[in-house]
């Protein structure tokens, strides 16, 4: 059974203010797993994690972890900008995009981000678009085939877009220290929402492998590698959770196999995860307000895959517990249904749970990454407001919902919008 991180009776008093659907999050979950996850990795002299931004782009949880030493893990101008807004500059960024625009590589280059090129070809790309290398650069591998771990777990990384072969990766290194790049790292992201602790180790012994190759072959000084994510969160009840402690030490050891004896220990080490810094201390709180009875049963609730659309592209599972039903036995079968049209708008399919009536508050799990994040105005539907839920107790907005007028503002009559609005009961809900 997985727990809910606020009660019915708290999230009654946060709606009387801020009605639903709404994104709550957990400051208390997040302090505590920024701090662990800083913890398992304190070996390590140089270790920093780079909060994956496209996770969870506010910048009042992105200035909490920062207070735990974590900096931002960009692939856009949008997430930089971000970023320095909440006072990240300099190696506190890493820029890790594919596809780029050049005058994204020039603002990065600005605020002395290290930048991550994800392909060969990117190093004239920059080059021509900066003009001169920075002291500091990395290259993103991607080791083609089937990639899998000891468990089972296996991933595809030959069909994936991102990264350079090794050998792309060694003449980028060349080419880029002949150009007085002094300083490289390794980046690499092989597998997404692993639910076991012998990934990153795994992943660690591949680029630690490599790392000795590459400095052997070329003669560049490594200084960084970097795990990125894909350390998972446990979505189902039944799932088991990741244990951080336990890989930071599985990291340790490979370390301590691999690069030590090879005179490469002083190599930092960096992770960009997104869902596991946040993913469990997020939720989607919203309102059963329709119930259909045809060929199955269906709850209707105020959200909608523009949300939370993971569900819908992914058929992604996420709990869902009726506040003040937790204990109550699931009786029902239902699909739970947002208001788009389109058939994929489900949070839920043939999901067991209790009894729901109009107006039972619907706590839907493991928003806190990749939620709010990938909401879109489908159908004209507005962003939701974002909450935090404080340590003492306490709440605050931290993100305002939209409005319509925001929904219309890029158009240039805007004024005309303004007055219709001014005249449309719950326009601006």
């Amino acid at each position: 059974m997985k727990k809910t991180f606020v009660t019915k009776e708290k999230l009654q008093e946060i709606i009387k203010e801020v009605p639903t659907p709404f994104h709550l999050y957990d400051e208390k979950g997040i302090r505590e797993n920024a701090a662990a996850v800083k913890k398992a990795f304190s070996w390590n002299k140089g270790y920093r994690e780079y909060f994956a931004v496209k996770a969870e782009p506010n910048p009042v949880l992105m200035s909490i972890l920062k207070e735990y030493g974590v900096g931002s893990d960009c692939s856009s101008l949008t997430e930089l900008i971000l970023s320095r807004a909440i006072g990240n500059t300099g190696d506190m960024i890493m820029f890790s995009s594919n596809d780029t625009d050049p005058y994204e590589y020039v603002y990065a280059n600005e605020l002395g981000a290290i930048v991550n090129l994800d392909d060969l070809t990117m190093v004239k790309c920059f080059e021509d678009a900066v003009g001169q290398f920075p002291k500091t650069m990395s290259c993103r591998f991607n080791p083609g085939g089937i990639y899998q771990l000891s468990n089972g777990i296996m991933d595809n990384p030959g069909d994936s877009k991102y990264g350079m072969t090794e050998e792309q990766l060694k003449e980028a290194f060349t080419i880029m220290k002949s150009k007085g790049v002094e300083n490289f790292g390794i980046h690499s992201f092989l597998v997404s929402n692993t639910l076991t602790n012998d990934y990153y180790p795994e992943l660690a012994r591949t680029l630690f492998e490599l790392a000795v190759r590459v400095q052997k072959e070329t003669g560049c000084h490594i200084t960084f590698i970097n795990l990125s994510g894909g350390v998972g969160i446990p979505y189902k009840p039944e799932d088991k959770a990741n244990d951080i402690a336990i890989i930071g030490e599985g990291v340790r050891k490979a370390f301590e196999e691999i690069l030590v004896p090879a005179g490469m220990g002083d190599i930092a080490l960096y992770t960009e995860m997104g869902r596991f810094m946040t993913g469990p201390y997020g939720a989607l709180i919203t309102t059963a307000i329709h119930e259909k009875h045809i060929m199955k049963e269906y709850i209707g609730v105020d959200a909608c895959a523009a949300n939370l659309m993971r569900p819908a592209i992914y058929g992604a599972y996420h709990h869902i517990t009726v506040m003040g039903k937790e204990d109550a036995p699931a009786t029902e079968t239902y699909d739970v249904t947002g208001s788009l049209c389109e058939n994929c708008d489900k949070f839920a399919v043939d999901r067991k749970l209790p009894k729901i009536d109009m107006g039972d508050i619907l706590y839907i799990h493991d928003t806190g990454a990749h939620g709010f994040s990938m909401g879109y105005n489908y159908n004209g539907k507005l962003r939701s407001a974002e909450v935090l839920l404080h340590e003492d107790g306490t709440w605050e907005v931290i993100r305002r919902a939209e409005k319509t007028t925001d929904y219309f503002a890029t158009f240039d009559n805007m004024p005309v919008y303004e007055e219709i609005v001014k005249g449309i009961p719950n326009a601006d809900k």
